[in-house]
């Protein structure tokens, strides 16, 4: 099981419920959790970073690995 923590923009509740819908829809992921004060989304399971940033990007959110800040 895998670790992702990346840096997303979360500016206001809309932005956050469509990265929540998002993440949910990755296949193999077990759990999430956003850290709207900081941008920091941390998902937990079977998938790859690769997956994350895709499954954001289709709704237009850009994810940077956290570790490159």
């Amino acid at each position: 099981m895998a670790v992702m923590e990346l840096k997303v923009g979360m500016h206001c509740e809309r932005c956050i419920k469509a990265i929540k819908k998002a993440i949910k829809t990755i296949d193999d992921m077990e759990s999430y959790q956003l850290e709207t004060e900081i941008n920091k989304v941390t998902v937990t399971g079977n998938v790859t970073s690769e997956e994350v940033v895709k499954a954001l990007h289709k709704i237009g959110k850009t994810a940077t690995c956290w570790a490159e800040d």
